[in-house]
């Protein structure tokens, strides 16, 4: 097997937080550099010096890469000095690494003095001890959304799990929410977890005895579940701008297969929605709300689907247990709910 790819499979079991991280990173190989560099989304290594590496330390090159881009090192840089930089930003993440138990490859920049000091603190450690002055730092304002949304997911679920990486924490700085209209984060819900290499939604059923919640591999089709509830208390005006999100949805993809449900106390209606077939507008229900229907009819199914979009207004009787099943939430109204995310729509 290739030892880029063992390494993946590796990282992924061991460190599966870092194994995510790794997953948006590019591979080049490039046999002009003597060990390996990351870039801003970017893994670039000469091959003959991963041969010299065992599987585990391989395992930590892809771990430094990712968390260079993790942590923004590039973006970072601004008007520093480049190499010297380099040095400063691998030796906060070799450190962080080795905390977590990754063994550092040799010609690592690695130094266990620096140990929990942010990259700009050690970088201005090294300029001192070299007697060299940089210019006025520029800001540097480009940033990836999609990344951004990736990494708020994946630290999100980790922390809920209590399975951060050891001293991460520090390195994890709060970010200010834009004020984001309910659709605009439905989609960027959406478009982030279409064009994951790996989702998190579901995490894969084999290893969940072990305490483990791993990534499943997805396709490039879109595929879901959508249930909308049709209750007594939704109104006509909410049925339909479901509906029309729903049908907003479906022109957003070349590739989907959604398994749309109707519900109010139970199951009303099944059908499953691929572009060869159009959207039926005839709504059914009208009871009480028990959320519990769809839930275990999901239960139910042989095949997986990424995650649950629930149309509701969040009245209703939900599972006693999470289930497993991601579930998005878009409610009529501001709602306590016991699981998943939820959007509250404002317009």
């Amino acid at each position: 097997m290739d030892p880029i790819e063992k390494a993946k499979a590796k990282l992924m079991f061991e460190h599966p937080f870092f194994g995510m991280l790794a997953t948006k990173l590019e591979i080049e190989e490039n046999s002009n550099i003597d060990s390996f560099k990351a870039t801003a989304n970017k893994l670039i290594y000469n091959s003959q010096y991963l041969k010299l590496l065992t599987t585990s330390e391989v395992t930590t090159v892809l771990a430094n890469s990712a968390m260079h881009q993790m942590l923004y090192h590039q973006e970072r840089q601004r008007d520093k000095i480049e190499y010297i930089w380099q040095i400063a930003s691998d030796y906060a993440i070799n450190n962080l690494l080795a905390q977590n138990g990754f063994d550092i490859p040799p010609l690592a920049n690695y130094d266990s003095r620096f140990e929990g000091l942010y990259a700009e603190e050690i970088y201005k450690t090294l300029l001192t001890q070299l007697d060299i002055k940089e210019s006025k730092q520029q800001e540097q304002t480009t940033k990836n959304s999609e990344y951004e949304l990736f990494l708020e997911e994946l630290i999100n679920k980790y922390s809920k799990l209590n399975e951060l990486p050891h001293a991460i924490e520090k390195f994890i700085k709060p970010k200010s929410k834009k004020m984001l209209s309910w659709k605009s984060i439905l989609y960027r819900y959406i478009n982030y977890n279409a064009k994951l290499d790996y989702t998190l939604f579901p995490s894969n059923k084999k290893h969940l005895y072990r305490g483990v919640a791993l990534p499943s591999i997805n396709s490039n089709e879109l595929k879901i579940v959508v249930a909308i509830d049709t209750s007594a208390s939704i109104s006509k005006d909410k049925l339909e701008l479901f509906l029309s999100e729903l049908d907003a949805i479906m022109q957003s993809f070349t590739h989907y297969k959604i398994l749309f449900l109707q519900a109010d106390y139970k199951i009303q209606n099944i059908s499953y929605i691929t572009p060869a077939t159009k959207l039926q507008s005839k709504i059914v229900g009208g009871g009480s709300t028990d959320f519990r229907a769809v839930f275990e009819y999901i239960k139910t199914l042989r095949e997986d689907y990424r995650f649950l979009i629930y149309f509701s207004d969040g009245d209703g009787v939900f599972p006693n247990k999470k289930p497993y099943i991601d579930t998005l939430w878009i409610l009529t109204k501001e709602k306590k709910i016991p699981f998943g995310k939820k959007i509250v729509i404002n317009n």
